[in-house]
């Protein structure tokens, strides 16, 4: 089987190779070739979600074009289900390095690399018991902090929101990082901003239960304009393209935060509506480990890949078509607040850190 796809990143047009077929071992003219073959399993919002499976696949390609001994291709999950026989299919295939893209797939990658001690596996979100598997962490919460505190000065209702795919770690860390951003907010600067669909004490808030469905996007935060909210910040995946669309529709009558990828690049039909992402840089961590890996050099599961601020893994991404439309002074205390973080001046705190 053969799936074509493009993603735009950074101005590259990139296209996936084919899934599910065994590498091609012999070179031109018979010659045999050391190949490395990278073989990621996507998570069910699929290539094109314009989010983390997409910018793990971006990473595999950047490597194969620095390194052309790297190999790369991709098989897509449907359900849940797919998820163990597609990472076993790769094991059969003898894969240098299988890729699990995303914490839901945490129990499947655990019991398929237990059983396979000698494969070597790597997976984004998670961290997990067999040492086989290379896990690749990041600390969004250190960037939605930011986030937080630009929808708190950048909204005029005084009310932002934000919803999630489904309450898990990788989902809930930037909501937790969002609410205590607009809570810093209202401390220094004596305001009432309300944030809707999260509550950090609880950790109770809106989902969509579905991170491809836009409908039920479009759904929750709907709900959000509803009761005011002018800047939304959804964290689930390919359905918060339904919250982008409905707000290019309201003609500008609220924004929206994207996460994982800049949304200007992943989704530029929207990018209008973009105040910022707050990004997860996906695509380096994982060419930085498929390149490790094919220079024949260890893949060390402890400590492993924990991208933050500092490190350049999380950042918020430009304004972009909101340049002009924030406040300089507002930038400029984004700015201190990201130093100060750095410095650890500003401690971000969240139960869905990374250990």
């Amino acid at each position: 089987m053969r799936i074509v796809s493009v993603f735009a990143a950074g101005g590259l047009v990139l296209t996936a190779a084919a899934c599910g077929e065994a590498p091609d071992s012999e070179g031109t003219g018979g010659e045999a070739t050391e190949t490395y073959s990278a073989c990621m399993v996507t998570d069910v919002g699929g290539i094109d979600d314009r989010s983390f499976n997409a910018s793990a696949w971006a990473g595999v390609q950047a490597a194969e074009s620095e390194n052309d001994a790297v190999e790369g291709k991709y098989v897509a999950s449907s359900a849940e289900a797919d998820y163990e026989p597609n990472l076993t299919g790769y094991v059969d295939q003898d894969c240098d390095f299988i890729l699990a893209v995303g914490g839901l797939m945490g129990d499947a990658t655990a019991a398929v690399a237990g059983a396979n001690a000698d494969q070597q596996f790597g997976i984004v979100d998670a961290k997990l018991e067999p040492t086989n598997v290379y896990p690749m962490q990041f600390d969004t919460a250190q960037a939605a902090f930011l986030a937080g505190y630009l929808a708190a000065g950048f909204s005029e209702s005084g009310i932002v929101g934000t919803y999630g795919g489904l309450p898990i770690p990788p989902v809930t860390i930037f909501m937790d990082g969002f609410v205590d951003g607009v809570a810093h907010y209202n401390e220094v600067k004596s305001a009432d901003v309300q944030v809707l669909g999260w509550d950090k004490a609880t950790q109770n808030g809106s989902f969509t239960n579905d991170f491809v469905a836009q409908d039920e996007g479009k759904r929750v935060s709907d709900s959000l304009v509803a009761q005011g909210a002018d800047v939304i910040m959804p964290v689930a995946g390919g359905a918060g393209l339904g919250t982008a669309a409905a707000a290019q529709a309201a003609g500008g009558a609220y924004s929206v935060i994207w996460v994982d990828v800049d949304g200007c690049q992943s989704a530029e039909q929207y990018c209008d509506t973009f105040l910022t992402t707050v990004v997860k840089n996906i695509p380096d961590a994982v060419k930085q480990a498929v390149l490790t890996g094919a220079a024949g050099d260890e893949l060390s599961a402890d400590p492993g890949y924990l991208g933050n601020l500092e490190n350049e893994g999380v950042s918020l991404a430009p304004y972009n078509e909101f340049e002009d439309r924030v406040p300089a002074e507002l930038k400029e205390e984004i700015e201190q607040l990201k130093a100060d973080i750095i410095a650890g001046t500003i401690e971000v705190v969240s139960e869905a850190q990374p250990e």
